[in-house]
């Protein structure tokens, strides 16, 4: 019996953008694609139901997979796509498998000779690091950083060294309810002249992008609470 694919589908970014960023590939997909991997089923159910796409959502079958979930699952998981059945995994938002649980079953899948079809849509790392004015040629994602203010404090200053060591853009992100706090970090920790890229609400209406020193941001004070932000620096 021929084994399933194991398709990685894009979340939108922001609500009401799905016309705009989600491809008619990946319509398709979902249209045919009856088990599912995600981080919440319900919200899940909400995105495909948001899609128009006529699909019954009685007929499809969710697990969980998310950052709780023990490796030693995920065999278990996959098990449709060893009998045949594609599979996909949406994440909560943005693209499945860049710093995301789906990775796990990603990596599971190749080891048995699974095909994976990563499906194109908004990742927010990467339309941030499109917008910063950043080269593109070396750059790292480091996800989020401590919370402890003294390990924040550590980490900063080493992605602020290591970015002018080796001409690095550093892209890391913080929960929405915490922005204010660590830009307020970023502002008193880092060099005056150190750039500071600040990508809020991509894809949305209320997108915005901009790009400054250090000491340019302390001149102009932006509120970023709860609000869904990437951060990038670069020091030169």
């Amino acid at each position: 019996m021929p084994q399933g694919k194991l398709f990685l589908i894009p979340n939108v970014l922001a609500e009401n953008t799905a016309d705009a960023v989600i491809s008619p590939q990946v319509r398709e997909v979902i249209q045919h694609t009856k088990v599912y991997l995600v981080e919440n089923p319900r919200n899940a159910r909400r995105y495909i139901s948001s899609l128009k796409l006529g699909v019954n959502l009685e007929e499809i079958h969710m697990e969980v997979l998310d950052k709780n979930t023990p490796p030693e699952s995920i065999n278990r998981l996959l098990q449709p796509l060893f009998k045949g059945a594609d599979v996909g995994i949406i994440s909560e938002a943005g693209c499945p498998g860049i710093a995301d649980p789906g990775a796990l079953a990603v990596a599971h899948a190749h080891t048995r000779g699974i095909q994976v079809v990563p499906l194109s849509g908004p990742s927010s790392m990467f339309l941030a690091l499109m917008g910063s004015g950043f080269s593109g040629q070396s750059f790292a994602f480091h996800g989020y950083l401590p919370i402890d203010k003294k390990e924040r404090a550590q980490a900063l200053k080493k992605l602020e060294a290591e970015s002018l060591r080796e001409k690095r853009a550093q892209i890391f992100m913080e929960t929405p309810f915490r922005n204010n706090q660590l830009l307020e970090d970023l502002l008193r920790m880092l060099s005056p002249q150190t750039k500071l890229c600040i990508a809020k609400n991509l894809t949305a209406s209320e997108e915005l992008i901009q790009t400054k020193t250090i000491q340019d941001w302390k001149k102009s004070p932006i509120d970023l609470h709860k609000v869904p932000t990437v951060f990038i620096l670069q020091s030169f």
